[in-house]
């Protein structure tokens, strides 16, 4: 894929809910995360790739960057339940809204210590979600359509 990629960080708040009465979370011992169940600070650490068509500026890094930047209005993001995985899912959502028909890589990380990395290729994008220029030939209909209109 040729892409190109922009990194950013944003202070935010979240927490694990259940952790801190999980006994496989809250075991008291040396694995114990059940601190994870109270909300708790990180800096959130954001590497993103998009697919681009061509070599020149086919989307301008900084502008890219700064637009993700906005969608975490404030100071410190309240991200209340959710995972690294989800952060990205919702980021790789709005992505795909405002530039479609693109594969993304999304990496967010925790203090730059653990995070998750999840490719996201056009192809997965719904059908039903993915931009269409023309016809849907998932309706057969539509086929007939256009074939029809090349006859007359």
């Amino acid at each position: 894929m040729r892409s190109i990629w922009v990194t950013f960080t944003k202070e935010g708040i979240h927490k694990y809910p259940g952790a801190d009465t999980d006994p496989a979370l809250a075991t008291g011992e040396w694995d114990d995360v059940s601190f994870l169940g109270y909300p708790h600070r990180h800096t959130f650490h954001f590497k993103v790739w998009i697919e681009v068509f061509h070599n020149d500026r086919d989307i301008e890094f900084i502008q890219f960057k700064r637009w993700m930047e906005r969608l975490y209005s404030g100071d410190v993001i309240q991200l209340d339940y959710k995972s690294c995985e989800m952060i990205a899912d919702e980021l790789a959502m709005n992505i795909q809204k405002k530039y479609p028909n693109r594969d993304i890589k999304i990496s967010v990380a925790e203090d730059n210590e653990n995070g998750c990395e999840i490719d996201y290729p056009y192809h997965d994008v719904p059908v039903a979600d993915r931009y269409m220029d023309g016809p849907s030939f998932e309706d057969t209909d539509a086929i007939e359509d256009v074939m029809k209109g090349l006859l007359d």
